[in-house]
């Protein structure tokens, strides 16, 4: 999936030595910028780039009560004579940092880097711009999660500070115009991923004459509360891979009652609970943790995201229903331990505290049905408690409102998302006068990094006509095969 750029790099630093911002209007202060290379975690790429930041006020209200730095950075276009808009990136979670994204999924944007520049902007709270994060304990147990659960709130706030509410989506936007003015660009391209779509649906409302063209992938609606569906939209992509499973004749023989093996787990780690001895991911020392039903249920939710980790899904689950646990166990401690390094929880809670909770009482959120789920009602319990003691930061009065907006929009969906499914796409453009919708079969949450989609994706920023644009390479496109060994899928 990630690679180094080879060639790319080299033509990438030629490109960074020569380039200036475009000039800024007489009353904006252009940030300077210097040479720098984004690098990833492990070191297995470096990005050149240009980097700079910028110094907003915390509240806006009262600018002399302190300052934010924002931390940025942009990719040149390889295509120096290219006059076309540049794209900012606008990271999901909430809470994860648009440098990373970029690093990670570098591949993705590199053919709209051709003619774009890159502008990765790490929103206030996240990355390196004064990142609102605390630790939380992994192994919490049922009987004492809300005790344990409070008071890592209530330490988290004592390390933060009630400043933490200047974190939410409309002060964000602000900041994200702010940025677009120092730069002197004119003109935006958007792309926003998960989270990031409400941001950009924001900044589409405030800044229409700003946005030549947006990318809403995993597509929130401006009037979705976050938290109210995810139980059920997690249940859906689950029954869809495990249908998925069954309609393919070799994933089917192989797994002749995956349905069957999969409600005898929920079943049994309701009430049970098994100590298990993994290998831990990290430093492969031996690790003691308690299976149980919220074990079983961030496994289940996580390896749901794409089709490449849903394609471990049914072995997984079937070795678990034969007494193996330990490779379920284990993924799920590694996926929970990468949302955590990803995510700035601090932040996170600023935006769904003050946006979203708040409506929980009127979302029709049904407790019953929710229930019902592998997931239960945990995370909207969890959130409310909270809540309870979060403090609550500045949002706009329409940024629930329905978004009527002419900018042309590419709105991307997989099929089996288990947070934003399609539905919610086609809530969204239902106020959207030039839109196209696509959608991935048996594909999960994000997809500018699937299939040909990143040739799709520019081609519509290069030209964005959404009805002409050419799509057909999807139509080849088939999800990742499942495994049928923990060894892998057949050959």
């Amino acid at each position: 999936m990630r690679q180094v750029c080879g060639a790319l790099v080299w033509v990438c630093l030629v490109a960074c030595a020569a380039w200036a911002p475009p000039a800024a209007s007489q009353d904006t202060a252009v940030p300077p910028l210097s040479d720098c290379l984004l690098e990833h975690p492990l070191h297995l790429i470096s990005i050149p780039a240009r980097c700079g930041s910028l110094r907003v006020p915390l509240d806006r209200e009262h600018p002399r009560a302190g300052s934010v730095e924002l931390k940025f950075a942009v990719v040149p276009a390889l295509n120096r004579r290219s006059s076309a808009a540049p794209l900012f990136l606008l990271a999901g979670g909430p809470g994860q940092s648009a440098l990373q994204v970029y690093v990670a999924l570098n591949t993705a944007f590199a053919r709209i880097n051709r003619n774009h520049a890159v502008v990765l902007l790490d929103q206030r709270g996240t990355g390196s711009s004064n990142p609102q994060s605390c630790p939380y304990p992994e192994d919490w147990q049922d009987d004492d999660a809300i005790p344990a659960l409070l008071k890592a709130t209530a330490d988290c706030l004592a390390k933060l500070g009630p400043q933490v509410r200047f974190y939410t989506t409309s002060v964000a936007v602000r900041d994200l115009d702010e940025i677009r003015a120092a730069l002197g660009y004119e003109q935006i391209d958007l792309y926003g991923g998960s989270y990031g779509t409400r941001v950009a649906e924001l900044y589409m409302r405030r800044y229409p004459n700003r946005v030549n063209a947006v990318i809403l992938d995993g597509v929130t609606y401006p009037a979705q509360v976050i938290g109210a569906q995810t139980a059920q939209d997690g249940e859906r992509a689950l029954d869809m891979i495990v249908g998925r499973c069954v309609q393919t004749p070799d994933c089917a023989a192989t797994y002749p009652r995956l349905q069957d093996d999969l409600t005898a787990l929920l079943r049994q780690f309701g009430p049970q609970k098994v100590k298990v001895t993994i290998d831990d991911p990290n430093s492969g020392l031996p690790l003691e943790i308690e299976f149980n039903r919220k074990v079983l249920g961030v496994a289940l939710r996580l390896l749901s995201y794409s089709s490449m980790q849903a394609s471990l899904l049914p072995a997984l689950i079937h070795e678990a229903a034969n007494g193996k646990l330990r490779p379920l166990a284990a993924q799920s401690v590694m996926h929970v331990r990468q949302l955590a390094d990803q995510l700035a929880n601090g932040m996170q809670y600023s935006v769904i505290c003050s946006e979203d909770e708040p409506l929980f009482a009127t979302a029709g959120i049904d407790r019953a049905a929710m229930a019902k789920t592998y997931q239960g009602t945990d995370m909207i319990d969890g959130l409310r408690e909270i809540c309870r003691l979060w403090p609550r930061g500045p949002v706009d009065k329409d940024l629930h409102a329905p978004l009527h907006s002419d900018i042309p929009t590419l709105l991307l969906s997989g099929e089996a998302d288990p947070v934003t499914p399609p539905i919610d796409a086609e809530r969204a453009a239902e106020g959207l006068t030039r839109h196209r919708h696509l959608i991935l079969k048996g594909e999960g949450h994000g997809q500018l990094n699937t299939g040909c989609m990143p040739v799709v994706a520019a081609g519509f920023l290069d030209d964005p006509l959404p009805d002409k644009l050419d799509a057909s390479c999807l139509d080849r496109h088939v999800p990742e095969p499942f495994f049928l060994s923990m060894t892998g899928p057949a050959p």
